[in-house]
């Protein structure tokens, strides 16, 4: 990479000290950020505008979510379930269980361009399997799961501009792979998209900007990488801890990097090297993004 590939060290935005923050969410609709921090069954949402942050105690685990048409109105998926819930009232209505039988609970998910949600699992036992899965809730609340490769650790879900690829990988693999996405929901042509070269790193949470890159944070690695289309690396942003785990394109432009970090597996002197582990990092002046999808399945 060229020294003008690389942009400045992103920078502290809200000092939260998540455990496992995640979910990166930018609502178009609001102007505002939500994330979730995994480990610490909480919802966390941020104005920047005012300054203002709120929070949601969950549960249990909270592990990824999704906008949903209605105001005021997640998709939540939960560790070990999938819910709707109403920000207002706090009240949470059940839709199902995922996994009941696996020792795995939810991880990564985002809205396909047809408003439905597809996430993935993540397996908990020791040692870690690839006995995870993808699965797409519809807009009728059906659950499929899709014929993807069996996972360890799903992340990177995401897909183009058009819709017509989604991006996914199973995280120890170092791999971000791609598949053609129908918009009648049909999955084919699995490939490898491409493979993180840095000798650090493993590749977490993505997400698309307006020209089709691929923006993708690098758990271990201290940095968020973009890849064009073709899946070559084009520039990256330094974050200033070593677990940077979700990304978001937001602000009134939408060219506002929000990422999420963690201070999970972290040792006492780590902690002490990177005093910001578990904020909200900014580094603004990116690429445009897209308005984040809604999830058009009804509550009832």
């Amino acid at each position: 990479m060229s020294e003008q590939d690389i942009r400045a060290t992103a920078t502290l935005a809200v000092p939260v000290q998540c455990t496992l923050g995640e979910g990166a969410t930018w609502c178009a609709r609001t102007g505002r950020f939500y994330w979730t921090d995994i480990e610490g069954a909480c919802l966390y949402r941020y104005d920047p505008g005012t300054g203002e942050r709120m929070s949601w105690t969950m549960p249990e685990r909270l592990a990824t979510f999704a906008l949903c048409a209605e105001p005021d109105h997640l998709l939540l998926g939960l560790a070990t379930h999938l819910a709707f819930f109403d920000l207002t009232t706090r009240e949470m209505r059940p839709i199902v269980d995922v996994e009941p039988e696996l020792d795995t609970r939810l991880n990564d998910g985002r809205c396909d361009r047809q408003g439905r949600f597809v996430f993935g699992t993540k397996h908990e036992g020791a040692p870690m399997r690839a006995i995870g899965g993808f699965y797409r809730l519809n807009h009728d609340l059906s659950l499929e799961r899709l014929p993807l490769p069996a996972p360890a650790i799903s992340n990177s879900i995401s897909f183009s501009p058009d819709g017509a690829t989604m991006y996914f990988c199973d995280s120890p693999t170092r791999e971000i792979l791609a598949c053609d996405y129908g918009a009648d929901g049909t999955i084919g042509n699995v490939r490898v998209f491409t493979r993180l070269e840095d000798a650090d790193g493993v590749p977490d949470g993505s997400t698309v900007d307006a020209d089709g890159g691929l923006w993708n944070a690098q758990w271990g690695g201290g940095r968020v990488v973009r890849y064009g289309a073709d899946g070559i690396e084009t520039e990256r942003v330094r974050v200033p801890t070593s677990q940077p785990s979700c990304v978001a394109l937001g602000g009134p432009n939408l060219d506002t990097l929000y990422v999420t970090s963690a201070r999970a597996e972290l040792d006492a002197a780590a902690l002490a090297a990177e005093p910001e582990a578990g904020g909200i990092f900014v580094a603004p002046g990116t690429r445009r993004g897209l308005a984040e999808p809604r999830f058009l399945g009804q509550w009832r």
